[in-house]
């Protein structure tokens, strides 16, 4: 019997089927075959294979979860950034392959060994950030390279050996925020940059020459060092006008010589008035017994704790010589002062940590700041932390505590931030009874760890060249507005720290993982907030389980055993039950804390799926939602009542 013939119609969909199918498997195979024939463009410089897990036949991304080292993969499981930093790569940086990755918004090379004129960028239309520094990249760059590429936001060309004159088609990026030149051989004049956005701009060292455009020279002097021909404003050197060759005659000149004189005189004269009053009003108030006004004193390691607020300067005492240094501010938005506001501003001791003390100073004529002192933070050199500093200076969110300036000291740094009022999240969880605040209740609970959720998640996306972006999250590093907006504090500390002092306070040494392999992965700020949310939740200080010599070991272990042996209900603090209809939202909550505290760093969530879950919450839930509670008031938290699907944050 003959075949009978497909219908053509069935034939067309059988055909459109099939290539649907074929396309789609080769879309989630391509950017694998792109980064294995990029992978090998390179040299490793090492000897070894610098890339042992981009394999064939496997993939680069499961969903936004790296599987290939240095990829950064989006939540769709596209490649969206390379990080192939410090690995001795070296050669000509080729980067024809990677246009076959359509989502790449980031590429950073830095601290290798590549060489050769700077990649054709112009190729790669949609990036964002990139990171040459540190190489031996060499020769001039063309003036239209960045022209097309109007979303840059980022670019790091600094310690190469660039030459000729700075691209002008930087000028058309508006986006752009950071740009670091420093450290080649770049000549001519600077290009006008006047991007609104402009956050750091560093030219020193290299051989560029004229006035510094008006809208840079807001930036620090440091940022234009090293260029013996700029002149302007940041820099002390002004721009001679094109009269000023002109010769002056000797009767000007004479006149303008007595006027100095004239001018210094009575300068001279009023500080020897001035200083004469203050040495009569030392020497009346020792004669009385009384004390000077309080001074803010600046401890250095021979010193000991002040033990209270009310130890100051006294007398005519005046600080040691080798405590007088330079304050650098690292902010634009913030009023000036020096290390001598410092030392003559009344001062109070707000606590000593594991990092050092704290000091809340109140300026004569300004704002009341927080100075701390770090003993321990000598885990690079100079240069390196002042970059550091910069860097954290450049960060802006509504929920981290902004850096205002820094000292810089052998021994010791000085870091300086606002002051906020209110206190710290420890203490009104845990030192906030019999006090004439209200206790928090769950719609502020709730805003707390939706604030500190996205100042981690704005961390992770500004310095994704940190391993632990924060490294030391805990209540006690949470400040509260008047608003009980959270602030973070004492965040990216973790590369300037001896790393053995480091692995003994901060809080990311503390997860699971650092146990079994003695340092911090990227899931470990996870596991912190994780903590904090389970801590904010039941009220219970994590430290107390630390310490226990029971089976459990951390708040985490602690939450497990009571809602799989006993009644949900204990595990929320009393302080905040009060909230008709919350506690099924209280309850997801509690979900997302234990999904943080996974121990197998492989099964922990994801901080942007943490941060998405969490921002689906709401302060009340309907009547149903958790019928658990409405009955009884208290429900079995069993296993079978802890699935995904009970627990859907589907809406």
């Amino acid at each position: 019997m003959a075949d009978r013939p497909v219908p053509w119609p069935l034939q067309l969909l059988t055909l459109g089927f099939s290539l649907t199918i074929l396309l789609h498997a080769t879309s989630h195979a391509s950017e694998a075959d792109v980064l294995l024939a990029f992978k090998k463009t390179l040299s490793s410089g090492g000897g070894g294979d610098a890339l042992p897990n981009w394999i064939d036949g496997t993939k680069p991304c499961n969903l936004n979860v790296s599987l290939w080292t240095g990829v950064r993969c989006n939540i769709d499981g596209e490649v969206q950034g390379l990080q192939l930093e410090n690995m001795t790569l070296s050669g000509n940086l080729s980067l024809d392959l990677l246009v076959g990755l359509p989502g790449l918004r980031a590429l950073s090379v830095q601290n290798n060994s590549f060489e050769g004129p700077v990649p054709d960028f112009t190729k790669l239309a949609a990036i964002k950030m990139i990171y040459l520094s540190r190489n031996r990249f060499s020769g001039t760059i063309p003036d239209d390279m960045f022209a097309g590429m109007l979303g840059l936001r980022k670019v790091y060309l600094s310690h190469n050996e660039f030459t000729g004159p700075i691209p002008g088609s930087l000028t058309r990026l508006q986006k752009l925020l950071d740009l670091g030149l420093d450290n080649n051989r770049f000549d001519g004049k600077i290009p006008d940059l006047r991007q609104p956005g402009l956050l750091m701009v560093n030219m020193s060292y290299n051989n560029l020459e004229g006035p510094i455009p008006t809208r840079l020279s807001q930036f620090n002097a440091n940022l234009f060092a090293g260029n013996k021909n700029l002149c302007g404003p940041p820099l002390d050197v002004p721009c001679s006008s094109p009269s000023s060759s002109r010769k002056v005659s000797p009767i000007l000149l004479g006149a303008i010589i007595v006027i100095a004189i004239g001018v210094l005189l009575s300068l001279v004269g009023l500080v020897m008035v001035i200083l004469g009053h203050r040495r009569r009003q030392q020497y009346k108030e020792t004669q009385m017994g009384q004390p000077q006004s309080s001074k803010f004193k600046m401890p250095t390691n021979d010193d000991k704790l002040e033990r209270g607020a009310s130890e100051r300067y006294g007398g005519s005492k005046k600080a040691p010589k080798e405590e007088h240094g330079k304050l650098v501010f690292v902010r634009e938005d913030r009023q000036r002062f020096e290390i001598e506001d410092l030392l003559r501003a009344s001062a109070e001791v707000l606590g000593s940590g594991n990092f050092g003390s704290s000091y809340k100073a109140s300026l004569f004529d300004g704002p009341s700041v927080v100075v701390k002192r770090f003993r321990e933070m000598n885990g690079v050199g100079r240069e390196d932390f002042q970059e550091h500093m910069r860097r954290l200076g450049r960060l802006s969110h509504p929920n981290l505590l902004p850096l205002v300036a820094y000292l810089s000291k052998k021994e010791e740094k000085l870091l300086v931030t606002d002051y906020v009022p209110n206190g710290s999240l420890a203490h009104m969880l845990h030192g906030n009874r019999g006090s004439n605040l209200p206790p928090l209740d769950w719609p502020t609970r709730l805003k707390v760890i939706k604030g500190v959720a996205r100042g981690l998640a704005y961390l992770y996306e500004e310095l994704p060249m940190l391993t632990v972006p924060h490294g030391h999250l805990k209540s006690s590093n949470v400040l509260l507005d008047d608003s009980y907006e959270p602030l973070l504090m004492d965040y990216a500390l973790v590369p300037l720290m001896n790393q053995s002092h480091a692995s003994q306070v901060m809080v990311a040494y503390k997860s699971p993982e650092c146990a079994q392999h003695g340092k911090p992965f990227k899931k470990s700020d996870v596991w912190s907030l994780g903590i904090l949310i389970l801590e904010v939740l039941t009220g219970k200080f994590p430290t107390n389980y630390l310490r226990q010599g029971r089976a459990e070991t951390d708040l985490a272990s602690w939450v497990n055993s009571v809602v799989r042996e006993e009644w949900t209900g204990e595990v929320f603090d009393k302080e905040m039950k009060r909230t008709k209809n919350g506690e099924g939202e209280m309850l997801k909550m509690l979900q997302v804390g234990l999904g943080c505290c996974e121990v197998d760093v492989e099964k922990r969530w994801e901080l942007n799926e943490a941060v998405r879950k969490i921002e689906d919450l709401k302060e009340k839930g309907s009547d149903d939602e958790y019928s658990s509670f409405a009955s009884e008031g208290e429900g079995r938290f069993s296993s079978k009542a802890r699935t995904e699907d009970d627990f859907s944050f589907t809406k």
